[in-house]
This record gives C-alpha cells, structure tokens and sequence, in this order.
C-alpha cells in the first residue's frame, strides 16, 4: 500500500509527477486519507497512475470531503473510450422504437401545446389589454413582407418549369393549350399555399425557434415569469397572429407570381400569346381551385408558428440545444406542412371539390 499526504495541487504539479515516477513497483493500493488538499489535477494524476498500473481506482481510500472531487473527476475523464455502437437487428430495432417513441412525444407536446395557445387566444376577446399589436406588426413585417421577393421569385421559376414540363408531354398530342389549365390549376389548389408554407417553414419557423431560445438561455423567459406576465401572451401569440395574417397574402401573391411563369413560357416559347392564355384562363377558371388552395393557407401558419414557437421554449440553456431545437423546428415544420397538404389533397378529392 501507498500512503500519500501533503497537498495535490495544481501549485505542486511537478513535485506529484516526480513522486508517482519515483513509486516502486507492486503497489495494489492508495491510501490518500493522509492528503490535506486535493484538487482537480491531483485527482486526475492518481486517476491516471492507476490506470497505468492496472489499478482499481474503487480501491482508492480518500476523504469525505474529497470523495465527491474524485467522483466527478472519474466520471468526466477525458481519455475514456466512447461506448462501442452496437450493430445487429436488435440494436437497429431499438432505435427504431426509440425514434418512434420520441416522434409520438413531439406529437403529445404539439397537441398539449395547441391546446394552451388556443386558451390563451380565445382569453383575448376576454381581456384585449394582453394583445400586442407592436409586437404584432413587428412579426408582421419580418414574416410577410420580407418574404415577399423570395415567394414571388420562387413561385415564378417554378410556375415556368410547369408550363415547360406540361407542353413537353401535351405537345406529343397536339393539347399544348390546356398548359393554361395545367398552371392553373396547380398553383390555385397546391403550389401557390405549398411553396409559400415551406418556404416560411424554413424560413420563420427556425427564427421563431432562434428568437425564443436565445431569451430562454438568457433567462429573459424565466425573468418574464418572474414578472408575472405569461410568455404565451408575449412570446407566441404576437408570432401566431402575424403568421396566421400573412400566410394568406404570401399565398395569393405566390399564385399570382406562378401564373405570371406560366404565362411568360406560354407567350415566349408555346406560341400562345398572353391575351390568348389570359383569355383561356378566364374560361376555364373555377373559384373552388381558389378557395381549396386559400383554406389551407391558415392551417399551415398555425402549424408552423406553433412547432417554432414549442421547439424554442423547450431550449435548455446550451448552444447544442438550440442548435438542435432551430434543426427540428425547421424539419417538423416543412414535414407537417407536406403531410397535412397530402391529407387536404385526398379529403378535398373525396369531396368532389
């Protein structure tokens, strides 16, 4: 046995690296009650002699006071070895259900979340002095108008390649007008409400994310309760209000911009004039494409303002965290926006609308 005694400390740092060379051979245990201090490196220099050594550091005899030390010190060594992952079907099947597990949490968290949001909207009519109307137009601005040119930009290009890839297969059976019906339709009941609620998905729901999770590893949410204001009434409904306003417009403008593509394709390079396709377009025009397409636009902004505003309230003070939380924000977001605009599309189908 060893019997150690004096002070382990960074201040003798070289004095404990020349007595643990100095130590004989055939030491099974430490005794290091006799220590009067011990800090960090002391324990970490012990630590790793017995690993050295082949030593079981359990065997170890310290203090109470310094047992505590050693046990973190050993816990959080920075030379052991990460877990191996494990392979097989096995291991493959629980993660799986680890995956399904935390999807069906997410889920769980959303709908409870809904819930308390919607409380909280309809306490509005109940108590107007809790609306915001600065904070409102605020998110107003940022969700809508500056995101006006990107939606215009990116329902234009791809209202043009519709109108290219629909002549392409109408043109082999003399039908290169009903290209007009094609774009049409498309942007009136998808693409329009489709591009515009993915584009905010990865654009406004990752910022409400960021926005709400810096507050959170700051302690300004925590200081708003403290305050004893609520951070639904601050933080989420101002975000839901002005997505729920601008979704909507954002749409009609993405409609319009993708018949704009559809028509300059038609006029420049189908050899349908523009009077011709607005003409057609005028015909065969149906308001119910129009109103299946405007229907969606609120349900897609409730969804996106509350998966952004929940994955930055549930940030937890590290920069990990909030990476992690802006990543499934933004991945949630776009894969409700898709799957609910699947449902939507088969209901309306069986609905003959």
């Amino acid at each position: 046995m060893l019997r150690l005694r004096g002070r382990w400390t960074l201040r003798y740092a070289s004095e404990i690296g020349d007595v643990l060379r100095a130590v004989p051979a055939g030491i099974t245990r430490i005794d290091a009650r006799a220590v009067e201090r011990l800090d960090t490196l002391g324990a970490l220099q012990l630590l790793r002699y017995a690993e050295r050594h082949g030593l079981d550091f359990t065997q170890f005899c310290f203090r109470d006071e310094h047992q505590p030390l050693v046990n973190a010190i050993e816990n959080v060594q920075d030379d052991r070895p990460p877990p191996p992952r494990e392979t097989g079907l096995r291991a493959a099947l629980e993660r799986l259900g680890q995956a399904i597990t935390r999807s069906i949490d997410e889920t769980v968290g959303l709908v409870g979340f809904f819930g308390e949001v919607l409380v909280k909207l309809l306490r509005l009519f109940k108590e107007p002095r809790r609306f915001r109307p600065i904070a409102t137009v605020h998110h107003m601005e940022q969700v809508g108008l500056d995101a006006v040119p990107l939606v215009a930009l990116l329902s234009l290009m791809v209202g043009a390649v519709i109108a290219f890839l629909g002549a392409t297969v109408l043109a082999d059976f003399g039908a290169t007008i009903y290209v007009v019906e094609l774009v049409t339709i498309a942007f009136l009941r998808e693409f329009g409400v489709l591009l515009a609620a993915i584009l905010l998905a990865g654009r406004t729901a990752s910022a409400f994310t960021a926005q709400i999770g810096m507050m959170v590893n700051r302690e300004e949410v925590d200081a708003i309760r403290v305050l004893g204001l609520d951070p639904v009434d601050l933080l989420v409904l101002p975000r839901l209000l002005a997505l729920l306003a601008m979704l909507p417009l954002l749409t009609f403008i993405a409609m319009l911009a993708g018949l704009l593509g559809g028509l300059l394709v038609a006029s420049l390079a189908l050899d349908i004039p523009a009077p011709a396709f607005l003409n057609r377009m005028q015909a065969t025009f149906q308001l119910r494409h129009f109103l299946v397409g405007m229907t969606k636009a609120p349900v897609f902004a409730l969804v996106i303002a509350l998966i952004g505003c929940l994955q930055g309230l549930r940030v937890r003070g590290t920069a990990q965290s909030l990476g992690e939380r802006t990543t499934a924000s933004v991945v949630q977001a776009i894969s409700m926006v898709i799957v609910l605009d699947a449902l939507a599309a088969l209901w309306f189908m069986e609905m003959g609308l």
